[in-house]
C-alpha cells in the first residue's frame, strides 16, 4: 500500500538526493587564489563578485538525475515485498558506489587545496542521510514482511 511509512522514506530519500541540485558540496575553497564552490552540475567561481559556471560535470548530472528518481519505482512495488527489499539493496550499493564518485570528483576538482570541516557543504550530508532513509524504508519493508509470515501461518 502507498501509505506506509516504507513509501514515505523512499519518497524522502528521492527528495534529498533531488536536493543535491540546490545545496553545494564543497564551497568557499581556495584554489590559485580564486573561490571556488563545487556542485553536481560543476564547478563555480568567483570572478569579480559573480559566481560562474566554469565547468560543467555532464556525467555527474546526469547520473544525479538517475540516483535521485530511482527510490520512485521501488515505491510503486509494494505488492512484492521481496523484490522491494532487493531493490533497497541495490539502491543502498547504488548510493554509496555514487557518493564515492561524488568525492572523487571534488579530490580532482580542488587539486592539491586544503579543505576544512567549513567548506563542506549541505550536499555532502544529503548523500548520508539519504543512505539512512534507504536503509530505514528497508527495515520497514522486512517488518511488514515479517508481520504478513506470521499471520500466514495462524490461518
Amino acid at each position: 500500500m502507498l501509505q506506509r511509512i516504507q513509501s514515505l522514506y523512499l519518497l524522502a530519500a528521492a527528495l534529498v538526493l533531488g536536493a543535491l541540485f540546490l545545496f553545494p558540496l564543497v564551497h568557499n575553497v581556495s584554489v590559485h587564489g580564486n573561490a571556488l564552490t563545487l556542485m553536481v552540475t560543476g564547478v563555480y567561481q568567483d570572478v569579480n563578485g559573480v559566481s560562474t559556471h566554469t565547468v560543467f560535470f555532464m556525467a555527474l548530472t546526469i547520473a544525479t538525475v538517475f540516483v535521485a528518481l530511482a527510490p520512485l519505482p521501488v515505491i510503486f512495488m509494494y505488492k512484492d515485498r521481496r523484490k522491494q527489499i532487493n531493490l533497497c539493496y541495490g539502491l543502498m550499493f547504488l548510493i554509496i558506489a555514487y557518493s564515492y564518485w561524488v568525492s572523487q570528483t571534488v579530490k580532482d576538482a580542488i587539486a592539491d587545496a586544503y579543505l576544512s570541516m567549513s567548506n563542506y557543504g549541505i550536499g555532502i550530508i544529503l548523500l548520508s542521510l539519504s543512505l539512512l532513509l534507504i536503509v530505514l524504508a528497508q527495515k520497514s519493508i522486512q517488518r511488514d514482511e515479517k508481520l504478513v509470515r506470521s499471520a500466514d501461518r495462524l490461518r
